[in-house]
């Protein structure tokens, strides 16, 4: 059995080289024991007769040797042998580094995980004290309790970060020192008894101003800061006053806010009402016109132009899709491409007449995306549909429908707020604001289907769709 003693300090580039000459030897996993700062443990690795042999060179992924160079800061027993055991297959198997589905990669990237995260926690809490300003450079010193080994690879960032100033941040494990810009280790102490900070009064100050007495989520807070940190943090000695007065400072805040809105927003208020009583009050031309130069998105720009619904100004049904497809773009004209012409075909099935429904669209322009001289369909975003959604308000109020055909997630979510579930509600007659809604799909969905057999199933259903439509637009008094 082969035994290697691993320093505290210096540990990732000491495993590093006994995981080299391991694999030089072709010692296997099994035939290791690996201790970490052991004084009465011996390093057997020089000790013991090695076989001659060549040093082999071995390549590994860099990912690996990333992840190796924080693993070894954890403090799992077993973090040395994981390793070694991983680099041992790692050697024949190079993609294993991409293999999410092993076991072992996953535990280690787990103990990586932990170890970033201990190190993100250091560079967050770590609270500095002023020792004196004598001398060219100013000292200070820190005491912190990381929760794993994370000092030596987190001291370069305060180097970085502090390097016009002496420090020492002391832990029990490891204490670093930054000396006139030199970095060095030496092994941790008990806390040493650091002065009051002048400034940790001002720095309280600040904290309790930019605490949010109307965002207090106690939970998340002390995920992101746990409380094992607080007592070496001059600011959390201010938080439990903070959380009691939290809610009645929320209450004085919210009486504190204006109560008129700015005058700017009083204006667009007052201009959006009159133009949605010119919408709702006037024909269908007039809304036709406005839709036809409506930017009120971004949609306008690409579009060819908008396209309007079409159809008796009282008709009983109202039939609603998702947007103009590239046929309805160029003509300006609702569902006159390849699903409107599949949905006149199956509604002539069915006994519904085109002619005496209105036609439209819950987006009025064409959303596409551009692939050589093609234009590709693309689905609209909930936001362009909220912005559409005021001109289909204002044709469902001056059609006044008995029902509204909702083809698609489009106009599902259009009318009723959502498109979830749409092929459990298809078929069913909804309640909205708009008055009742029969669910279907749209028909561009049989159109890319591959299946024959499906096609024809769903092709049925859609069939019975427009029948159950027609009957009640017919029957609904």
């Amino acid at each position: 059995m082969r035994t290697i003693a691993l320093p505290r300090i210096g540990t990732a580039q000491a495993w590093r080289y006994a995981a080299r000459g391991l694999l030089a030897e072709d010692v296997r996993p099994e035939d290791v024991l690996w201790s970490f700062d052991d004084p009465a443990q011996v390093d057997l690795f020089a000790a013991q007769p090695r076989r001659k042999t060549t040093p082999a060179q071995v390549t590994v992924p860099k990912s690996f040797v990333d992840m190796a160079n924080r693993v070894v800061w954890h403090s799992d027993d077993d973090r040395f042998a994981r390793l070694y055991t991983f680099l041992w297959r790692l050697r024949d198997t190079p993609a294993l580094m991409q293999d999410r589905g092993d076991a072992q990669l996953s535990h280690l990237r787990r103990l990586e995980k932990n170890v970033n995260r201990c190190a993100h926690k250091m560079k967050a809490f770590v609270r500095f004290r002023d020792l004196s300003a004598t001398g060219p450079r100013r000292r200070f010193a820190a005491w912190f309790e990381p929760t794993y080994h994370t000092v030596e690879p987190t001291a370069p960032f305060f180097a970085k970060r502090f390097g016009d100033m002496d420090w020492m941040i002391v832990t029990p494990g490891v204490t670093a020192r930054f000396e006139d810009g030199r970095l060095s280790f030496a092994p941790g102490q008990a806390r040493p008894d650091l002065p009051e900070d002048a400034t940790e009064e001002l720095w309280g100050t600040y904290f309790c101003n930019i605490f949010n007495p109307a965002r207090v989520k106690v939970q998340a807070m002390t995920s992101e800061m746990p409380r094992k940190y607080w007592k070496n943090m001059p600011e959390t000695r201010h938080i439990p006053q903070l959380l009691a007065n939290a809610e009645a400072r929320a209450r004085q805040m919210q009486e504190a806010m204006p109560t008129l809105p700015p005058l700017r927003a009083e204006r667009i208020t007052a201009s959006l009402a009159d133009l949605r009583a010119t919408a709702t009050r006037d024909s269908l031309e007039t809304v036709n016109a406005q839709i036809r130069s409506c930017t009120r998105c971004a949609l306008c720009g690409p579009a060819t132009q908008a396209v309007t619904g079409e159809g008796p100004r009282d008709a009983a049904l109202m039939v609603v899709g998702e947007q103009p497809g590239d046929v309805e773009d160029r003509t300006g004209r609702p569902f006159v491409g390849p699903a409107g012409q599949l949905f006149d075909e199956i509604a002539a099935q069915a006994g519904l007449d085109r002619q005496a429904t209105y036609v439209t669209n819950a987006v009025k322009h064409f959303k596409f995306q551009q692939r050589g001289k093609r234009r590709m369909h693309q689905a609209p975003n909930q936001g362009e549909v909220q912005h559409c959604k005021w001109w289909l308000e204002a044709e469902v109020a001056l059609v006044k429908p008995k029902l509204i055909l909702a083809m698609g997630g489009t106009a599902l979510l259009a009318l009723t707020g959502t498109k979830d579930g749409i092929l459990k509600r298809r078929g069913q007659v909804e309640d909205t604001a708009y008055g009742p809604v029969l669910v279907t799909l749209h028909p561009s969905y049989l159109l890319r289907l591959p299946d024959a057999s499906l096609r024809a199933a769903q092709t049925e259903l859609f069939r019975a769709d427009l029948a159950q439509a027609a009957q009640r637009a017919r029957l609904v008094a």
